[in-house]
């Protein structure tokens, strides 16, 4: 059994890192809430965008415009997003899992090229073959320090040029979607070609009058629309990353609890021993003298 000073340290020990878990905890739930509230704001607007770009699309050939032109997949760009920091649980782990099954599986015949946001997943792949390096590109190298529209236009049009050039013949993003501060989920969407839109309902459509033309708003519709799509994955990433941090750390704080008591109890066990060995041994001593 260990001795008193060494349980009393681990208690001590347990205890900083309690402090420590619970501080992170609350620090990420206070960076939640701005988070979420960013990505409940977008989405609504992400949604309407799609749907008034399907209802235009129902009666054009989407397929003419460059940015929906479909070819043999032969290169292939993977935007992959993770947060900068760890402690989060499997938050980091299940987006390079799904990167590393998109590249050994589904593009396995393709030459794959990773635009890695993040500093984990550029962690993981940045001795790979396969690792972008945007040096020099333009690209905002920690787009995580200022998560704006702009910014992230600058990488929407970066993807859009390098597809209409053919440097690549599809463009996915890897992330996680915010669900709630427990849960998220690692989603794969295709950003490009663009797909056309179904549109649910005819009657929906109206019959209205369109100035300019369908085909001048849809031209000018599906740049903002990519944009706006990345934008809401880096959002959904951003929220999932503090969410999944918040719920690691509130496990990790419980179980220091847990291991805290338990070591309590092994040292009221141990010193209590302690003193009985001290009482018999007095005992002991005593008889001795006595006999």
């Amino acid at each position: 059994m260990p001795n008193l000073k060494e349980i009393r340290n681990r208690i001590t020990s347990v205890g900083s890192t309690m402090q420590i878990t619970s501080a992170m905890k609350m620090v990420s739930a206070a960076k939640l809430k701005r988070a979420q509230d960013a990505i409940t704001q977008m989405r609504p607007y992400a949604e309407k965008l799609q749907e008034i770009l399907g209802n235009l699309t129902a009666s054009l050939d989407i397929t003419e415009n460059a940015l929906a032109a479909s070819r043999p997949v032969e290169k292939v760009l993977v935007i992959a997003i993770t947060s900068n920091r760890g402690l989060c649980g499997g938050f980091n782990n299940n987006v390079i899992k799904r990167v590393n099954l998109a590249v050994n599986e589904e593009y396995a015949n393709a030459n794959v090229s990773l635009l890695c946001f993040g500093k984990k997943v550029k962690d993981a792949f940045k001795r790979s073959d396969m690792y972008f390096d945007i040096e020099g590109t333009g690209i905002p190298t920690d787009i995580f320090a200022e998560l704006t529209f702009g910014n992230v236009s600058v990488i929407a049009e970066f993807a859009m040029k390098a597809f209409l050039d053919k440097k690549y013949d599809k463009v996915v993003v890897i992330y996680n979607s915010f669900i709630n501060a427990a849960s998220q989920e690692v989603k794969q969407e295709q950003l490009l070609p663009i797909v056309a839109t179904e549109q649910k309902d005819d009657k929906q459509a109206g019959d209205y009058i369109f100035e300019p033309s369908k085909e001048e708003i849809v031209e000018e519709l599906i740049p903002k629309t990519l944009k706006i799509q990345l934008f809401k994955a880096l959002l959904d990433s951003n929220a999932s990353e503090h969410g999944a941090r918040m719920t690691a750390m509130h496990k990790a704080t419980d179980n220091a609890k847990e291991l805290q008591k338990s070591l309590k109890l092994s040292y009221n066990k141990a010193r209590q021993a302690a003193i009985t060995n001290e009482i018999l041994e007095i005992v002991g001593g005593a008889e001795a003298l006595n006999g």
